[in-house]
């Protein structure tokens, strides 16, 4: 077999010693990996959860779903919108996904 592949030798001489560069990749790959990704993620799920605690009855909101209407009640845990008149619906409060400025839904 040794016409198809030729036999690989290993040199005499020092042995490869750890240097700086060898500990210092992973590290860096650890610091770009948490400013690249997890940094902006929590960064977005604070200002979601900020803005769902800043919800109030009045306002035009957007569902993750695509519903868009007026909040017409909020309990701890669901919120009532009204999508059409005298059509409501109980959506999650985590389902919301964005809150338009007022007059939006006059304007469509």
């Amino acid at each position: 077999m040794d016409f198809f592949i030729s036999p690989a030798f290993a040199e005499a001489g020092e042995a490869a010693s750890p240097g700086l560069l060898d500990f210092a990749f992973p590290i860096i790959l650890l610091v770009l990996f948490y400013v690249m990704l997890i940094r902006p993620q929590s960064k977005r799920a604070k200002e979601h959860r900020t803005m769902q605690t800043a919800l109030g009855k009045g306002d035009e909101v957007v569902t993750d779903g695509g519903l868009m209407g007026k909040i017409v009640s909020i309990n701890d845990n669901a919120i009532t919108v009204e999508i059409a008149s005298n059509i409501e619906v109980k959506v999650r409060r985590e389902s919301i996904s964005s809150v338009m400025p007022k007059g939006t839904l006059k304007k469509l």
